[in-house]
C-alpha cells in the first residue's frame, strides 16, 4: 500500500507553446507535458530528477486551462520507486511509476 507523499494542482494554460499543434482546433495537453510535471514535482517534493519512467498510461484527456491534481506517493519501502495519478474532478487521467535521482 502506498501513502500520498506529494499532492499539487496544475493547469496549463491555453498559451503553453506545445499546444497548438496538439491538436489544432480541439487542443490536449501533450503526455509528455504531464511527465514535465511529474517531474518537477518530483523536483520540489524530494529534490531528485526523473531519471526513469517505468510505466506511463494516459487514460483521459487534459485540455488546457482544466485543473487537475497530482499525486506522488513512495511504492516500495526504500522509496526508488514513485507512483503518480493526475484526476480532474475524480477521473483518472494518466497513472504510472517513475523513479527518481540525485
Amino acid at each position: 500500500m502506498s501513502v500520498v507523499g506529494f499532492v499539487q494542482t496544475l493547469c496549463i494554460g491555453a498559451n503553453h507553446p506545445a499546444l497548438p499543434g496538439h491538436f489544432p482546433g480541439q487542443p490536449l495537453v501533450p503526455g509528455v507535458i504531464l511527465l514535465e510535471q511529474v517531474a518537477l514535482a518530483l523536483r520540489a517534493w524530494r529534490g531528485q530528477r526523473l531519471s526513469q519512467v517505468f510505466e506511463a498510461k494516459f487514460v483521459a484527456p487534459l485540455r488546457p486551462n482544466e485543473t487537475a491534481l497530482l499525486r506522488l506517493s513512495e511504492t516500495a519501502a526504500n522509496g526508488t520507486r514513485i507512483r503518480f495519478e493526475i484526476e480532474r474532478d475524480g477521473i483518472l487521467l494518466a497513472r504510472g511509476v517513475v523513479e527518481g535521482a540525485t
